[in-house]
C-alpha cells in the first residue's frame, strides 16, 4: 500500500545548489547590466506559499551604477531540473516573458517589470527570467488560504469581495485584448484541431499523455477526456488571450485589488471560459480539501455562478457552457497532480502507487463532476 502524503505538507522542488545559483545570478547581472560593477547577490531564498511548477527565487541584488551603488529586489523565474519532474514537458521562459511584456504594453493590468531573459542554462542550470519585486499579499497555498486564518480568511464580506470582483475584472481586460492570434503569436499551439478549443484541448491530452509515462495511466482521466467529447458545446465561445493559470494564489493583492498578476507559463489562446471556470475550480479544490478534513471554509466565495454574472457585467459576453469547461479545469489539475505526486516520489516523500489515480487530490470531485 503506498504511503500517504500530508496534503498540507510542504513539497520539495528542486535539487539546486544555492550557493551555485548566487554565483550564476551575479554572472547573469553583471552580463545583462555591463555598464555596472561591483555585481552582488546579497540573499537569495525561493518561495513556497504558492505554486507547483517553475521555481521562484527572490533576491537583493547590487552594483555600481556610476557615482551611486544601486540596490534592488529582484525575482528570478526558473524552468526546473528535468530530473526533478517537472510539472509541464517544455518551459518556454523566452515565451513567458514575452508574454508580461505584452500584457504590459496591451493593457493596465499590472505585472511586474521585466528585466532580462537568459536562456543560457549553463549559468545556473536552467533558463530563467528576472522580473522586479512587487509588495502585496498573496492567497497562500499552504496552508491554504480558506482554511481558517489569514489575512484573506478573516477579511470583511466587502474586502472579499473587492478582491473577488477586482480579479474577475483581469480576466475581462485580458480577454477584450483585440486581435490576440496576432498578439500572441508565439502561445498559437501546434496541435490538431480545427478551432482554439480543439487545439487546447489537444495540448492537455497530450500533456497527459507524457505524464503518464512516469506514472501509469489513469483510468480517471482518460474517462474524463471521453466525457469532453461528449459534451462538446455546440457554439464555442470566442478566442481570447487566456492567462491560463488564473487563480488568485497567483496575485499579489494591495488592499484587495491586484498589485501584480504572475505565473504566465500556462498562456494561451482558447475561449475565456477557461480562465473563468479555472478562477473557480481551485477554489473548490481548496473548499473539498477543507470540508475533507474538518476545517473551516469559505463556501459563498469564487463561486462560479458569481463570477459568471460579474464576468458578463464586465465584459458584456454570457459564459457559456461552464460545466464543460469546469470539468475541464478539474482534468488539468489531476494532470497537476499526476506530476506533483511523481516529483513527491522522486524525492522520497512517499512510495510510488499501484494505480495511477492515487496520485490524484482532486479524484473524487472530478468523478463527481463526471457523475461516476
Amino acid at each position: 500500500m503506498s504511503q500517504e502524503r500530508d496534503p498540507f505538507s510542504e513539497l520539495q522542488r528542486s535539487s539546486r545548489d544555492v550557493e551555485e545559483v548566487r554565483k550564476g545570478l551575479e554572472r547573469a547581472l553583471a552580463a545583462h547590466l555591463p555598464h555596472g560593477q561591483g555585481h552582488t547577490v546579497h540573499s537569495i531564498e525561493g518561495t513556497s506559499a504558492t505554486g507547483m511548477s517553475s521555481e521562484t527565487l527572490l533576491f537583493d541584488a547590487s552594483w555600481d551604477d556610476g557615482d551611486d551603488r544601486r540596490r534592488e529586489r529582484l525575482v528570478a523565474r526558473v524552468a526546473p531540473f528535468s530530473n526533478d519532474v517537472p510539472v509541464f514537458p517544455e518551459y518556454d521562459l523566452p515565451g513567458q516573458f514575452l508574454t508580461i511584456q505584452t500584457v504590459a504594453a496591451l493593457t493596465d493590468i499590472p505585472v511586474p517589470q521585466a528585466w532580462w531573459c537568459e536562456e543560457d542554462p549553463s549559468l545556473i542550470g536552467s533558463p530563467f527570467f528576472v522580473m522586479g519585486r512587487v509588495e502585496g499579499e498573496v492567497p497562500s497555498d499552504i496552508p491554504p488560504y480558506s482554511f481558517g486564518s489569514g489575512w484573506l480568511f478573516e477579511a470583511t464580506d466587502e474586502q472579499k469581495a473587492r478582491l473577488q470582483d477586482s480579479t474577475v475584472a483581469v480576466l475581462a481586460e485580458l480577454h477584450a485584448i483585440p486581435e490576440p492570434e496576432k498578439h500572441f503569436s508565439h502561445l498559437r499551439a501546434d496541435f490538431p484541431g480545427d478551432t482554439a478549443l480543439r487545439r487546447h484541448v489537444a495540448g492537455r491530452r497530450q500533456w497527459y499523455e507524457w505524464a503518464a509515462r512516469d506514472s501509469g495511466r489513469s483510468a480517471l482521466i482518460e474517462s474524463a477526456f471521453d466525457w469532453l467529447e461528449r459534451h462538446w458545446p455546440a457554439h464555442e465561445s470566442p478566442t481570447v488571450f487566456c492567462w491560463g493559470d488564473s487563480r488568485i494564489g497567483n496575485v499579489m493583492y494591495r488592499d484587495f485589488q491586484p498589485s501584480a498578476v504572475l505565473d504566465w507559463e500556462m498562456a494561451g489562446l482558447a475561449p475565456g471560459e477557461t480562465d473563468l471556470a479555472w478562477l473557480g475550480y481551485l477554489h473548490q479544490m481548496f473548499e473539498d480539501m477543507a470540508v475533507a478534513y474538518g476545517f473551516p471554509h469559505m463556501p459563498d466565495f469564487l463561486r462560479l455562478e458569481d463570477l459568471a454574472a460579474t464576468y458578463e457585467r464586465l465584459a458584456g459576453r454570457t459564459p457559456r457552457d461552464l460545466d464543460f469547461y469546469f470539468v475541464y479545469a478539474a482534468i488539468q489539475l489531476a494532470i497537476v497532480y499526476l506530476r506533483t505526486g511523481m516529483r513527491s516520489v522522486r524525492f522520497g516523500e512517499r512510495e510510488a502507487p499501484a494505480d495511477a489515480d492515487e496520485l490524484i487530490m482532486n479524484a473524487d470531485r472530478l468523478r463527481a463532476l463526471l457523475g461516476s
